[in-house]
């Protein structure tokens, strides 16, 4: 699927939808826990689907409505998946499952996904679940899916370099069920403010844990997840693409729905644009963003890699030189973001420069062309951000990519004016 953008003049209010990364936890703690579990306004997507068919595989049992979800616990007692498990395009169900699959009394696991997830890296976390007393095996030897999973969790120790702050979440989620207690030392840890959301998740569901500033763990074995009874929270990686293109041209854009107080690292986009100059106002159920003039800064965007794309954006907007820096997982993400952020950019008339853990973007006067999304949503969405903020005609492909975390998207951006087609 393409999408047709025009240059659009965007003013209105988008309430956004609910958060993947709340919706898989919640998923997973649901599918792990005793008794029913009750999932309030959860994103239905495509990688919210994926988590829900990777925990029905092991035992839970799994009803979604449109406004709640109903899973049956397995209470930590998961069943032999009778299939491979394939999580499509989630990287979280991914590596939050092959934890689940450690905790299988018998027989061994499968897993698998799409082309882009037997690209990415998960080596570390299949190493700490082999410390921790299961087998896990790439079976190209490549660190990447599919995985093979077989032999339970007895504890112990493990050093984890989490590039990727899914490995931890995975081990977090898990271990309180092992057999033993297990501390897991993490001398490397980017997106940290993800793993506080794990965290909140555990202290919600009744899970004793330590840590030392988040760089030693300790979990004591034999523990038990109480059901999730919980509404989800608004989604703040899908509103940075609202919150970009609020700050663009003569825009005027109300974000309702979002809470400040949640967990989500990526609420850091709202403090992001402000740096750059937007003009954003934070009351209790409304976030409005206008547009100012931009101005280059400088943007430390470890604990939240998925904003790029749309900041690469922003910069080709600001005046002077827009520095996004200390995101070196973004190039294991859906795609190697900095290159494709880079790459696409540039075909629309940007001056980009790549560096090894970031982006440098220069003020640039963009023009409609024909781009790829990478079959990345993230890509996707501030493509389209882009392409409705220019003169001309900019015509994305791979659109489809979008639904994997937002299947609203050009809804939401037709609803406030933006002059966007689907195309076959």
């Amino acid at each position: 699927m393409e999408l047709v953008c025009r240059h659009s003049g965007l003013k209105g209010e988008v309430r956004i939808p609910a958060s993947k990364s709340h919706t898989i936890r919640a998923v997973a703690i649901a599918g792990l826990a005793q008794g029913e579990s009750l999932i309030r306004a959860p994103l239905d997507s495509r990688d919210t689907r994926a988590a829900v068919a990777a925990y029905r595989a092991l035992g839970a049992q799994i009803e979604c409505s449109p406004e709640v979800w109903r899973v049956g616990g397995t209470a930590g007692e998961l069943r032999f998946p009778e299939d491979v498990i394939d999580v499509q395009n989630s990287g979280v169900t991914l590596h939050t499952a092959m934890g689940s699959c450690a905790l299988l009394r018998e027989g061994l696991a499968v897993l698998t996904g799409d082309e882009q997830i037997r690209r990415r890296p998960a080596g570390p976390l299949a190493a700490s679940l082999s410390d921790l007393g299961a087998q896990v095996r790439s079976t190209r030897g490549t660190g990447a899916a599919p995985f093979v999973v077989e032999g339970r969790l007895r504890g112990g120790e493990t050093s984890l370099e989490a590039s990727s702050s899914q490995y931890l979440s995975s081990l977090l989620i898990n271990c309180p069920l092992a057999d033993g207690d297990t501390t897991i030392r993490v001398p490397v840890l980017n997106e940290a403010p993800y793993v506080e959301m794990t965290l909140d998740w555990l202290r919600r569901q009744g899970i004793a844990f330590e840590h030392e500033n988040l760089a030693e763990f300790r979990l004591p074995a034999g523990q038990q997840y109480r059901p999730v009874d919980r509404a989800i929270p608004a989604d703040f990686s899908s509103a940075t693409f609202f919150l970009g293109a609020g700050a663009l041209g003569d825009n005027d854009i109300v974000l309702r729905g979002l809470d400040m107080n949640d967990t989500q690292g990526d609420k850091a986009a709202v403090d992001y644009v402000r740096q750059l100059g937007g003009d954003v106002t934070v009351r209790e159920d409304t976030i409005r963003v206008r547009a100012r003039d931009l101005a280059g800064c400088e943007l430390d965007l470890n604990a939240t890699p998925d904003a790029l794309p749309t900041l690469a954006v922003l910069g080709c907007f600001a005046r002077g030189t827009t520095r996004l820096l200390n995101v070196p997982q973004a190039r294991a993400k859906e795609t190697d973001r900095i290159t494709v952020m880079a790459q696409e950019l540039a075909k629309l008339g940007a001056e980009v420069e790549e560096l090894p853990d970031g982006i440098v973007v220069h003020e640039s006067g963009l023009s409609g062309a024909e781009v790829d999304g990478h079959g990345d949503h993230r890509v996707v969405m501030a493509l389209a951000v882009a392409g409705c903020a220019i003169p001309g005609t900019t015509i994305i492909h791979g659109a489809e990519a979008a639904d994997v975390t937002y299947p609203e998207f050009v809804e939401h951006m037709v609803s406030i004016g933006a002059q966007i087609e689907r195309a076959d």
